[in-house]
């Protein structure tokens, strides 16, 4: 009885290890046949399709980007160029003033560290003055965009702003220039658009004369004050006088 009984186990034994050997011959020949089919494959392939991993861009930088140059680490003084001026700024193209904006920003960005460091540390920022050529390189690019654009609006169109508009008198006799909106309602159903009051009383044109004439007073004033104060100090200082 126990004979028969280890001959049934051992009989069990034999036939799970044939069945593990069968599965894993099958593992190995499916594997290699897939290795095979990529290696013919990969010789059958064109050669400019193993150098696509390849590129010679430029190394980008990461934080270094934000900082000066290290050679002018420790420097009081730092020399740079002056800023852009407008005529000059006036003889590019539409594209060379794209990427001269992109330069300056990011230039603006990298003494806009400088600066805040320094002041963590309580130090001195070397030439703080290219803060300032940057931002009026940047203002004087903004003046030429824009005489672009409304020189392009008038050719196109004969508006001379941006958003077409009129100039309006309010109840107080105030002439502004007014943007038009689109509304989803009529002009006499929006309370934002009656409350400014457009329209002109009669019996303000009296106040608007004194007004106008008060201004002309104060002008007057204020250029008989620089005439005065002119002579005083030609009058204390009389060789700066003739020098000049």
């Amino acid at each position: 009885m126990a004979a028969s009984a280890v001959r049934g186990l051992l009989t069990g034994c034999r036939s799970v290890c044939q069945a593990s050997m069968l599965v894993s011959v099958r593992t190995v020949g499916r594997c290699c046949s897939i290795f095979h089919g990529s290696a013919t494959r990969a010789a059958d392939s064109p050669s400019w399709l193993g150098s696509m991993s390849f590129h010679s861009s430029a190394a980008r930088k990461g934080l270094e980007e934000f900082f000066d140059n290290p050679k002018n680490w420790g420097e009081n003084t730092v020399k740079s160029g002056d800023s852009w001026s407008v005529d000059q700024l006036r003889c590019k193209s539409s594209e060379d003033l794209h990427k001269l904006w992109y330069v300056l920003l990011k230039e603006k960005n990298m003494l806009m560290t400088l600066e805040q460091e320094s002041k963590r540390q309580r130090v001195a920022m070397p030439s703080a003055e290219r803060l300032f050529k940057v931002d009026k390189s940047m203002e004087n690019l903004h003046i030429v965009v824009r005489e672009r654009e409304d020189a392009l609006r008038l050719l196109q169109t004969g508006q001379e702003k941006a958003r077409p508009g009129e100039w309006r008198k309010d109840c107080f006799g105030e002439t502004t220039w007014h943007r038009f909106h689109e509304y989803a309602i009529p002009w006499y159903m929006n309370k934002k658009h009656r409350a400014k009051k457009f329209f002109a009383l009669p019996y303000v044109d009296h106040y608007i004369r004194l007004k106008t004439e008060k201004q002309l007073r104060d002008e007057r004033r204020q250029r008989n004050a620089a005439r005065d104060r002119q002579k005083k100090l030609e009058k204390k200082f009389p060789h700066i006088a003739k020098e000049a």
